[in-house]
């Protein structure tokens, strides 16, 4: 009995969430690119690899989505593991159940926890009382697991990100959130391309410091000698009164080939989709040849892989 609860003590200490960018350190995230290649690469060989055998993943889904859910479970699927999907709108949290509540009855019932919903206060309270790991999979703050999969891309593409300059265009979203807070890990800068009334908060984005970001009012000016340009959708989900204001306000920050052509010759294009042609990037630029957006919403896949992994077993040495 001792020895029981010894361990379930040590497996409380070792419990680690994955809420925002930055709950991870460098080295950490070196490890999960370098899992997140070997476990591509056994993908493309159809190598069975199954270390989550009897895991069993539950997915909650406030918000709608096509990547998050089919990466996550295809992802549990292909470690040997199970996902279960929870919408709110079929659940008690649909009906007003706190959080706190059901965090403490899901997280006796599985073994890792991965939440899209709408306000980072919510997720946050949910893994303050889980007894398992939590994953942001969105919230309208943050969207953690979509910029690991973009700095996968880049690395796989160009190599380390440090020193590079990322152009962020548009609306100041997670998105944006997440790369600030990611500049700050890798050591790169985004120049940051907003309208008037779309500014940065540094405060609610936890940077310390101003030095990996530049604001920009021209958004061409912003591209300019760029490695990276990356933008999203004008109106996120949750927003969609302000679409028109937002379209007005917006006009002038469409991606479109002149606004590439000042960024670097090999400069890559990134955008996490769903994507809007005409809007916030011209079909020339995302169908164009300096576009990785497949191969990004592809890593979303292999990255989140090796994150669940982590997460439930810590780093393998060998595989």
């Amino acid at each position: 009995m001792i020895c029981l609860v010894g361990l379930f003590v040590y497996l409380l200490m070792q419990l680690k969430h994955f809420l925002q960018f930055n709950d991870f350190g460098r080295e950490e995230f070196e490890y999960l690119f370098e899992r997140s290649r070997w476990l591509k690469q056994a993908f493309k060989q159809y190598r069975q690899y199954w270390p989550l055998v009897d895991r069993t993943l539950a997915m909650i889904f406030d918000k709608n989505s096509t990547r998050t859910r089919l990466s996550f479970e295809a992802g549990m699927n292909q470690l040997g593991g199970t996902a279960i999907y929870l919408s709110t709108r079929d659940t008690q949290l649909g009906r007003g159940e706190p959080a706190e509540d059901s965090a403490r009855v899901i997280s006796r019932m599985v073994d890792i926890i991965m939440i899209r919903t709408h306000e980072h206060d919510l997720l946050q309270r949910f893994a303050e009382h889980s007894r398992v790991p939590v994953i942001n999979g969105l919230t309208n703050e943050f969207h953690p697991c979509q910029i690991m999969g973009d700095i996968f891309t880049y690395k796989e593409h160009r190599g380390d990100i440090s020193g590079r300059t990322v152009a962020w265009i548009g609306d100041v979203n997670n998105m944006c959130n997440t790369w600030l807070q990611a500049a700050e890990i890798f050591d790169f800068k985004v120049h940051v391309s907003t309208p008037p009334g779309y500014e940065i908060e540094p405060v609610q984005i936890g940077l310390t410091g101003t030095s990996h970001y530049e604001k920009f009012s021209n958004p061409h000016e912003a591209v300019r000698g760029a490695d990276l340009v990356t933008t999203d959708v004008w109106t996120s989900m949750g927003f969609e009164a302000e679409t028109e204001q937002r379209k007005a306000d917006f006009a002038e920050f469409c991606v479109d080939s002149k606004m590439m052509a000042l960024a670097k010759d090999d400069a890559l294009f990134m955008h996490c989709l769903p994507a809007h042609r005409g809007e916030e990037v011209a079909g020339e630029v995302i169908d164009g040849h300096q576009s990785v957006v497949w191969d990004e919403a592809e890593n979303r896949l292999h990255t989140q892989k090796a994150l669940m992994e982590y997460l439930l077993l810590g780093k393998i040495e060998e595989s």
